[in-house]
């Protein structure tokens, strides 16, 4: 597992040279196995969603936001557009180690949710399950998955789509 070290220039960036900063600034270092929330998500029992909720009250680290954008194949800005970040409050967060707050975990989450869920569709291929996430699907007035989930009712709505697909119900 790969840490994200970033060395902070003297002053304070704005979002549109964070973007630079963070491409450009990063410095790797090797770390111990990390056990995400978003691939937990995957194998644990989400019957227990008081184990769920308690993660997500209690601050999921920034970490968690880089896991899942990993999974997805996403660009940060587009990810954090999603969760409801800007790239600068993440900046903060991932400089003063601050958990990520309820709704941007809850998010997290949602989203990981999706991503496994279409990873079963798909008989464990995340590349199809990527692609297919960012594809267009008529079922959803002809956007994408991944844009249609923004919103809770959109991203029950895409699970539903996924299990109509596997039970092969016309969709």
């Amino acid at each position: 597992m790969i840490q994200f070290v970033i060395i902070l220039p003297e002053k304070i960036l704005d979002e549109t040279s964070f973007d630079m900063f963070f491409r450009y600034q990063m410095k790797y270092k090797e770390q111990e196995p990390v056990d995400w929330v978003v691939e937990e998500v995957h194998t644990e029992d989400l019957e227990q969603p008081g184990y769920w909720v308690a993660r997500v009250l209690d601050g999921l680290p920034v970490g968690e936001f880089d896991a899942l954008r990993a999974m997805l194949g996403l660009p940060v800005e587009a990810l954090a557009g999603k969760v409801g970040l800007s790239t600068a409050t993440l900046a903060r967060r991932r400089v003063d180690q601050k958990p990520l707050d309820r709704d941007h975990g809850d998010r997290i989450i949602r989203y990981a949710r999706l991503f496994w869920k279409t990873v079963d569709l798909f008989d464990g291929d995340e590349a199809a399950a990527r692609s297919w996430l960012a594809s267009p699907a008529p079922a959803l007035a002809g956007q994408t998955p991944l844009d249609f989930a923004e919103t809770e009712i959109g991203a029950r709505e895409v699970e539903d789509l996924i299990g109509r697909l596997e039970y092969g119900v016309y969709a």
